[in-house]
């Protein structure tokens, strides 16, 4: 972030979900693929890290087919929770390789709007030394709030 003052004044976008708010600081350039913060009043939905694989623990091969069923994953726990994509307000991703997730971002945006449609929460991108399950290359955390 430069160090240049921006103004006091913040924007709040209301999304489509009500009771969702987009948190944009004053002077901040607009994010691309992500939000800068989001408050929202509602129902938590929570999940643990989720990885590529289905229900037979069978990881997708390779980090794309990875990252498209892990979302996957995550859309079939919001389900169960009640929760749609929409919802969503934060997202923690955990890649073993960054070169691999910012060199795919392109390929990266079109599954996440396939699966999640345009909504972006806001977003955390970690890069760590391997995750439990050595073959995995992707683990998403997320955070959802359903509207009362």
């Amino acid at each position: 972030m430069s160090t240049t003052k921006a103004p006091i004044a913040a924007v709040a976008r209301q999304d489509e979900s009500e009771g969702l708010r987009v948190l944009q600081p004053g002077g901040w350039p607009m994010p691309k693929g992500y939000a800068n913060g989001i408050s929202a009043e509602g129902r938590i939905v929570v999940t643990g890290g989720v990885i590529g694989w289905d229900e037979h623990e069978k990881l997708a091969d390779g980090f794309l087919a990875q990252v498209r069923q892990t979302l996957q994953n995550i859309a079939a726990i919001l389900a169960e929770g009640q929760a749609r994509p929409e919802h969503l307000v934060r997202l923690t991703w955990y890649v073993v390789d960054m070169d691999e997730y910012l060199g795919n971002l392109k390929e990266l945006g079109r599954i996440y709007r396939e699966i999640f449609g345009s909504h972006y929460p806001a977003m955390a991108l970690v890069q760590v030394v391997r995750l439990v399950e050595k073959a995995a290359r992707v683990e998403i955390e997320a955070t959802a709030v359903v509207p009362r």
